[in-house]
């Protein structure tokens, strides 16, 4: 079925249904969430293998066309887990809409490709299920209406998955924030800096290089990914950057963003890598790359900061998200874990390692979780992620990233598309919360329960 007009029909069955306040989903507080995950590739087998560690978490089913690995290496974790065998959904890509009719699921999980992503959101929730969806960027703006629009109509919240706003240092430098240490805010950095060839190319058999395949051809990641490269010009990766910086600016509640302008290189590093690994007779050699090797991306906020983000995923280069977080006060950069702030760093003029701030600051969530979180995807980002989910729906409390989080963000890509495309032109963000942003409250991380 075609993708828009799926929306289209998705959200026009769920026009009449019963609104209904994401607080009271449940008559009383859960003991325990029962979960489908929707898409069970490698980072949805990583949830899932999160989900089934705890107590507090049944797995009913998965949903996935990949009969050969994803569905079976999945069944094989539920096993080693001792936990009943999942109910299979795998005929075809729309098979997941037969999970989502269950009776028996409060939530899901979901963790498919990019373009699937809203779509399967706005079905889950028309199905009365509470979604938490991966991170990525929209495919078009209008996908960022149609859930924000699905969420309020049902009244069935959303969980956005960015794992990045968890990170150890993110979280320290967050606490810093909160209490001062630089000062008022000014201007932020965040970005995708991650050489991503081995990622969009391979052998066709494994995930990670040994080839330059993609499409049809590729496995994994590169079997869809890879396209958005070719089709593509603009920052297609938004929210690893972005997601840390809005936490620490308040977006979406007291502050948000109003505007952008991005600008991209010319685009090189994956017509390189082909030739270099496949040669020039390869016909991927032939392929017209149309995503910018960099794509800079500079974003106007409410309340006067300025954000810049960076993607980079083209080119030889160490993984960065080229934080920066920058105040009247002074500053923090991540990138060689450098510090400067105004009359307490030793020497003028001159940066000083974090690392003792980021003991005085650690935040409470690690302090209390760093034993859980130990082993868990992403430097133990990930149990944080999946951790808020589960107890945010246990607690009937709302999601510390939402519905109006994941659009702004999403909306990064669409945006800078069409931003590239006019040579850097100024494009206007929409507020996404309808107004709701200046008397919304700040919530994320402000407690030791977890989320």
């Amino acid at each position: 079925m075609q993708r828009r007009k799926f929306i289209q029909q998705t959200l026009t069955a769920g026009a009449a249904a019963t609104l209904l306040n994401p607080t009271i989903l449940f008559a009383a507080k859960q003991p325990k969430v029962r979960v489908g995950l929707i898409g069970v590739g490698l980072r949805g087998r990583n949830h899932l293998d999160l989900c089934l560690q705890r107590d507090d978490v049944e797995v009913i089913a998965i949903a996935d066309p990949d009969t050969k690995s994803a569905i079976p290496e999945s069944q094989a974790m539920i096993a080693k887990y001792g936990r009943k065998r999942a109910v299979e959904y795998t005929k075809g890509d729309e098979d997941f809409l037969n999970l989502l009719k269950r009776d028996d699921i409060d939530a899901v999980i979901i963790s498919t490709p990019w373009e699937w992503h809203i779509p399967q959101a706005i079905a889950a929730m028309k199905a009365g299920k509470i979604p938490a969806v991966e991170v990525c960027g929209a495919t078009d703006l209008q996908d960022c209406w149609d859930i924000v629009n699905a969420a309020e109509s049902t009244g069935i919240s959303l969980y956005m998955m960015e794992n990045v706003c968890y990170r150890r240092d993110v979280m320290a430098v967050l606490n810093m924030v909160r209490k001062g240490v630089f000062g008022e805010l000014l201007h932020l950095q965040g970005g995708y800096q991650h050489d991503l060839r081995e990622v969009k190319f391979n052998d066709g058999k494994q995930p990670y290089g040994g080839g330059v395949e993609f499409g049809e051809k590729g496995f994994s990641e590169a079997k869809w990914r890879t396209n958005h490269s070719v089709y593509r010009n603009g920052d297609l990766y938004p929210t690893h950057g972005l997601g840390p910086v809005a936490m620490m600016t308040n977006i979406n509640r007291g502050n948000r963003l109003t505007a952008l302008s991005s600008v991209a290189t010319k685009s090189r590093g994956l017509h390189n890598y082909v030739m270099s690994k496949g040669g020039a007779n390869h016909p991927n050699a032939q392929v017209d790359f149309k995503l910018g090797d960099i794509v800079t991306t500079s974003i106007q906020t409410a309340n006067g900061e300025t954000i810049v983000l960076s993607h980079d995923t083209n080119s030889p280069r160490p993984y960065s998200l080229n934080f920066r977080v920058q105040g009247t006060k002074g500053l923090w950069m991540d990138d060689f874990n450098s510090i400067y702030v105004e009359g307490r760093s030793p020497k003028a003029h001159s940066w000083e390692k974090d690392e003792a701030y980021m003991k005085e600051y650690d935040h409470v969530l690690w302090k209390n979780y760093e034993s859980q979180a130990t082993g868990a995807g992403h430097g133990g980002m990930d149990f944080f992620v999946i951790n808020s989910f589960i107890e945010s729906i246990k607690r009937q409390a709302p999601f510390a990233m939402d519905v109006y989080d994941l659009a702004t963000w999403y909306a990064i890509t669409p945006i800078s598309e069409r931003s590239v495309g006019e040579g850097g032109s100024l494009q206007q963000i929409p507020d996404f919360t309808r107004g709701k942003w200046m008397n919304r409250k700040p919530i994320f991380a402000l407690d030791e329960l977890g989320y």
